[in-house]
């Protein structure tokens, strides 16, 4: 078997991917289509030409356009069928999924039209497929601490099937700080908490993140190596990073695979885990992170197997869950 097989067949656990970063540009077009909608791209090829991101608010601008074709219910159906089903086939065993519900809302569409159709979904992909899912709610930074509070509200009919809230979207200028009372109150009705901090942001965005929103694990997190002591509570706290890093090199975080500081992180004992963002717009999904930080930074197969338990661990699923995860996991290592 190559080192390229291996990773493909390998059990997996995806813990930082947003729902609506899967929208490849086929399925815009078909939804498009569905809606009677006009896109400013006249082809697929249009739409992954446009694809070249100098940082993360060009690539926000073209990621919200393209949300626009989510309208209905079985839209968003159509959005997390195509995910799970490309996750499945990837051998991704359990993936804990962001969605921004106020990119829809504020285009007027009903939060039970979002989670109802991404709810449903799941549970297919589940019954069918085997792949476990779970809900986390995304408040968007660019927009205001009330919009998010309101966000809050307006999910709490639906609290059951949301697992956690986390903190999305362009950072730069919007400290964790902000959004301190929200998730206050979504710790009280006992949502799980993380937060999109230190990847543009700077390290202090982290601390930030830790200390007043109470976040468990940090998505990104790649400039926390700017301070010693935060790595050193990080590995200490055992607390992850959800790292992208397809996502880092196409929004210019690093020029390239072999300046990323994954394996710098892996071997300061911080729980690194890989993860693909937005697929549809970074250029690939688990397997193709996992085969180009393989190649770009020599991991072994020990750095594999870490990273993969680290993601299991750092999940949110019940410790019964995780043993069976763990056991498949290693005795997967242990074939090799």
């Amino acid at each position: 078997m190559t080192l390229q097989q291996f990773i493909q067949q390998m059990p997996k656990v995806e813990l930082h991917l947003h729902i609506e970063g899967t929208l490849e540009p086929e399925l815009m077009f078909a939804l498009a289509q569905r809606n009677r909608m006009d896109l400013p791209f006249k082809s697929v090829q249009k739409v992954r030409e446009a694809y070249h991101f100098t940082n993360l608010q060009s690539f926000l601008d073209i990621y919200y356009q393209g949300a626009q074709v989510l309208v209905a219910e079985q839209d968003f159906y159509d959005l997390m069928w195509a995910y799970l089903k490309k996750a499945s086939e990837q051998n991704v065993r359990h993936a804990e999924i962001f969605f921004d519900p106020q990119t829809h809302t504020e285009r007027g569409i009903p939060f039970e039209v979002v989670i109802q159709g991404l709810t449903r979904a799941r549970e297919d992909a589940e019954r069918q497929m085997g792949i476990t899912s779970e809900l986390i709610l995304c408040f968007l930074r660019h927009l205001s601490p009330e919009a998010a509070l309101k966000t809050l509200e307006d999910a709490y009919p639906y609290r059951e099937k949301i697992l956690g809230v986390g903190l999305d979207s362009s950072e730069q200028g919007r400290p964790p700080s902000l959004f301190t009372e929200v998730f206050k109150q979504a710790k009280d009705q006992s949502y799980r908490i993380v937060a999109h901090a230190g990847e543009e942001g700077p390290a202090e965005y982290v601390w930030e993140a830790i200390r007043l929103l109470g976040v468990q694990r940090i998505d990104h997190g790649v400039r926390s190596i700017e301070d010693p002591e935060l790595i050193d509570y990080l590995v200490e706290n055992q607390i992850a990073l959800t790292v992208c890093p397809l996502s880092n090199l196409k929004l210019c975080v690093f020029e390239e695979m072999g300046q990323h500081n994954l394996k710098q992180l892996l071997d300061l004992g911080v729980r690194v885990t890989i993860n693909s963002d937005d697929p549809a717009y970074f250029g690939g999904y688990l397997n193709e992170n996992f085969l180009a930080t393989q190649a770009g930074l020599d991991l072994s197969l020990a750095d594999l197997h870490q990273i993969s338990r680290n993601a299991i661990e750092a999940s949110f699923l019940g410790e019964a869950e995780k043993q069976l995860l763990r056991a498949e996991l290693d005795q997967y290592f242990q074939r090799d």
